[in-house]
């Protein structure tokens, strides 16, 4: 007699993530269930995908739509395709093992804009056009710099495919926010049903062919789908519908930081025509207790923090069994093991050195510390587990971990992900790295306190230490202090100082739109930046949109920072952001233009000696900081 398959859990990065690098999520669980001895196994379909559409046959596929297009409808990105399609087809081979990094040597011909066809994203090469019409790369790479230079300009290439894709096959494809309008904050399934309803498109076809392949040759007893962002959402949807429709025995769950976060309430009873269980918060937990159910070991009812439809009324049930959690400590080591890690793109979409660390080059992803020591940022979502439940591990056990990591995938390249990494660990964690004379490069986010002194830095850097991002947010000592940030301007300033100062590139996370923020307090903040990067404290930022989330304490206690929240609709599906009156009446849509572009060029190193009121189109006060406000408090003693 034959023994019975073995109990094989496949998990899969839907589309879309990141191209550069695997999203974590499945090497943590695939880790974790190795560990515990199951059967576990991954797919990253989110850059099959990619590869799939941006390769000869796929392009192929794409032209024919294109060509299908009425040419007094094709956009300019279509129109351009089609005519240069030879040139697109000869080319898209070569250039994708470029940027994969198996064929150096091409770089001399993409460097040279005459062997890649280019289409409208390479306009913003304009920009760069120095006053004799030289070069206009010059400027950012120089004389040198080919790799990096021919690199830009294959990402400026792939970016000009996506328009296609858009354009020609599917309006909400893109490479990272792939149709995310369909879920994100969506308190009706309507949409996403509608969509799923509706017939493939060639996206569709292909990402649905690679799913039931994945399927086919790993023949799992359990599909986990994990969906970060609200982007990923309909690609795993429409996995888990081809899946079902050939395996309808397969059971699927659905977790990650998009349910997490979006889907705590979820009442959608028509999301389980798609999936059989969704999970909330770390999955090892759940998971082991949704193993346990399947395999018979565990009732229905004593499953942990899990979502199912009742199988008699048809309505969703939440099933929680109250279990520990498993300790950080205790979680694995995460593998990326069955991941073509040979495959991945090293993209360079902005030419500045640190902003480009998210797409450029593969990075393992690690965690120092579950969950934030601080937890108590007034716009975060600090009520929830992946914020509020605070765990660390032991340097020794992290090292471990970076040690396995490194055998594993023969890189030394590490991002750690958390949401500000403790400056304790972090010391303790170059200490033990530099105990075993360990060489890695890392960088990561933590928060700008005054922990982080010069000594502490230089260590960090010893240790590795490339580039650190924080949250400097609004830039206003009395919006930070409202916001509960636990750190002033000045503090930023002598901490970012700090780093730039040990060689590590610095980041500045900065918001607008905050409750109370006035005119004069979105002018004063730019000031504060401008000055930050002239004094060569930061050397990247960027600007977003304050959102208003129901997990956060301005979401739950919106009287205690001067607005009232409106009224979420009616939903059974997702609920995130939430709607506010602020009585300031600011327009903040016109003062995000102006930030956004200020910073860009700050990015760059252009306009640092302009007046803030400058870059405003609008008519705006004067700042109230003084210009050399932050060259001062570099002075004196912290």
């Amino acid at each position: 007699m034959s023994s019975p398959a073995p109990f094989r859990v496949l998990s899969v990065i839907p589309p879309m993530t990141q191209l550069n690098t695997p999203y974590p999520s499945t090497a943590y669980l695939t880790g974790f269930l190795r560990s515990r001895g199951f059967d576990a196994v991954q797919e990253d379909l989110a850059l099959a995908l990619v590869l799939d559409l941006l390769s000869p046959a796929g392009l192929a596929a794409v032209l024919e739509r294109a060509e299908a297009v009425p040419e007094a409808r094709r956009s300019p990105q279509v129109a351009h395709f089609v005519a240069e399609a030879d040139r697109y087809l000869a080319t898209i081979g070569p250039t994708i093992r470029f940027l994969q990094g198996h064929d150096a040597t091409l770089a001399h011909r993409i460097a040279t804009r005459r062997w890649l066809p280019e289409g409208a994203r390479f306009r913003a090469l304009d920009v760069y056009v120095d006053d004799d019409g030289g070069d206009p790369l010059a400027w950012a790479f120089g004389a040198l710099g080919l790799q990096d230079r021919a690199r830009h300009l294959a990402t400026l290439y792939l970016n000009d495919l996506a328009d296609v894709l858009r354009d020609a096959i599917d309006p909400r494809f893109e490479f990272v926010r792939y149709a995310e309008q369909l879920a994100a904050s969506q308190p009706s399934f309507d949409p996403l049903a509608a969509a799923l309803a509706a017939p493939h498109n060639l996206v569709d076809e292909r990402l649905c062919a690679l799913a039931l392949r994945a399927v086919e040759r790993h023949q799992p007893r359990l599909l986990l789908l994990s969906v970060p962002f609200p982007g990923a959402m309909y690609a795993a949807l429409r996995i888990a519908q081809a899946v079902k429709a050939a395996h309808p025995q397969l059971a699927i769950a659905l977790g990650g930081g998009f349910v997490n976060t979006e889907l705590r309430e979820l009442a959608e009873p028509r999301l389980f025509d798609f999936v059989d269980y969704v999970t909330l918060d770390a999955g090892e937990r759940p998971l082991l207790a949704l193993i346990d159910h399947l395999q018979g070991r565990r009732s229905r009812q004593r499953l942990v923090r899990t979502f199912a439809r009742d199988e008699a009324s048809g309505a969703v049930r939440w099933l929680h069994m109250p279990e520990p959690d498993v300790p950080f400590d205790e979680v694995g080591t995460p593998t990326w093991d069955g991941l073509p890690l040979d495959k991945y793109l090293s993209l360079l979409d902005m030419l500045n050195p640190m902003n480009r660390l998210w797409s450029d080059g593969r990075w393992n992803k690690l965690t120092v510390a579950h969950g934030c020591y601080w937890k108590k940022c007034s716009f975060c979502d600090v009520s929830l587990d992946y914020i509020a439940r605070y765990e660390q591990a032991s340097a020794k056990t992290l090292v471990d971990r970076i040690e396995a990591i490194v055998q594993e995938t023969g890189q030394t390249g590490f991002h750690f992900v958390d949401e500000a990494a403790p400056p304790k660990a972090l010391w303790g964690l170059a200490d033990e790295l530099q105990r075993r004379n360990l060489d890695i490069s890392w960088w990561g986010n933590v928060r700008f306190e005054k922990t982080f002194t010069p000594e502490l830095c230089e260590a960090l850097a010893a240790s590795g230490c490339v580039a650190i991002s924080g949250g400097l947010e609004v830039a206003s000592d009395r919006l930070l202090k409202l916001m509960k940030k636990g750190v002033s301007v000045e503090q930023v300033a002598r901490v970012t100082r700090a780093f730039s100062e040990a060689g590590i590139l610095v980041h500045a996370y900065l918001m607008y739109g905050f409750p109370t923020q006035t005119v004069q307090d979105t002018v004063d903040a730019l000031e504060y930046v401008r000055q930050l990067f002239e004094q060569g404290c930061i050397q990247s930022g960027f600007f977003h949109r304050f959102a208003c989330t129901v997990h956060s304490p301005v979401g739950q206690d919106p009287e205690a920072y001067g607005v009232q929240l409106q009224p979420l609709p009616p939903g059974t599906f997702a609920k995130n952001d939430v709607a506010f009156i602020d009585p300031t009446g600011t327009d903040h849509d016109a003062m995000g233009r102006a930030l956004k572009k200020a910073i860009y060029n700050f990015m760059h190193g252009i306009g640092l000696e302009a007046d803030a009121r400058s870059w405003f189109d609008v008519r705006v006060p004067k700042p109230t900081v003084s210009r050399h406000r932050i060259a001062r408090a570099l002075q004196q003693p912290a």
